[in-house]
């Protein structure tokens, strides 16, 4: 892909509407290079390097891992790839973040990320410890592994640099009867709004740590309002995302 023709083109889209980019992403396995992989390191370079040109600051993804190796075995090489791309990214003010989804994988074993819980966040930020490294968070990824994602985005706050706007729905009957490795579905991707999550108490913690990004609706997963119902459901997503944050900005009387 031509990044600079692109950005010509977005920028000609967008023209003087109120929009911006808040990041640009690759999503694929830099650690290994293997197959479908082969271009993934060299792609966030190339967003690195050029994502000035979307008036962006942040770059995101996965961090890959070593296919089907546990995570701390990938550490030493997700310190080795991304320590570079930490310094290459501070030399042009960007700031990388982390998507915290599973992808399938485990400790143990996985072919796409190992930036889906806590303790490997730990163990990444001590591995890199650049100021520029952080997450692209949501609470779905963290609901579907029945993490409460409240009390963890109150801890994690500070290292939140993206956050995308999709929640969950956990069966609690369905986990208390069958638990969680029978047939029987226990979670469900949502768009917010219609799933568990408190997003006033989302958007709070975030401003309370000073959060100055965006939520972007990712959409295209709820079960329910999918097909000719899915803008029906983003644009009730919208819409309780503004009242969660207060509804629309008001200025303060003179």
């Amino acid at each position: 892909m031509d990044l600079k023709e692109t950005a010509k083109q977005v920028s000609e889209a967008i023209g003087e509407k109120d929009i911006v980019i808040s990041a640009l992403s690759v999503f694929g396995n830099p650690l290994t290079g293997e197959g479908n992989n082969a271009d993934t390191l060299a792609s966030w370079e190339r967003l690195i390097d050029h994502a000035h040109l979307f008036g962006a600051d942040i770059v995101s993804g996965f961090t890959g891992r070593l296919t089907d190796q546990s995570i701390d075995e990938s550490i030493p090489r997700f310190a080795e790839v991304f320590g570079e791309l930490a310094r290459r990214a501070e030399d042009r003010g960007v700031r990388l973040a982390f998507e915290n989804c599973d992808m399938g994988g485990t400790w143990e074993t996985g072919d796409w990320n190992i930036a889906h819980n806590p303790i490997a966040w730990e163990k990444m930020f001590n591995a890199v410890p650049h100021d520029n490294v952080g997450l692209e968070w949501e609470p779905c990824h963290q609901m579907v592994s029945l993490i409460d994602p409240v009390p963890q985005l109150r801890k994690w706050a500070e290292k939140v640099f993206h956050v995308h706007g999709k929640d969950a729905t956990i069966a609690w009957d369905v986990v208390r009867e069958y638990g969680i490795h029978g047939p029987n579905p226990f979670v469900w991707h949502r768009t917010p709004g219609f799933g568990d999550t408190n997003w006033s108490d989302v958007i709070t913690i975030l401003r309370q740590a000073g959060y100055q990004g965006t939520i972007d609706i990712e959409g295209w997963h709820d079960p329910v309002y999918k097909g000719e119902l899915e803008m029906t459901g983003q644009v009730h997503g919208l819409n309780y995302l503004k009242r969660c944050r207060g509804g629309d900005f008001v200025a303060n009387p003179l």
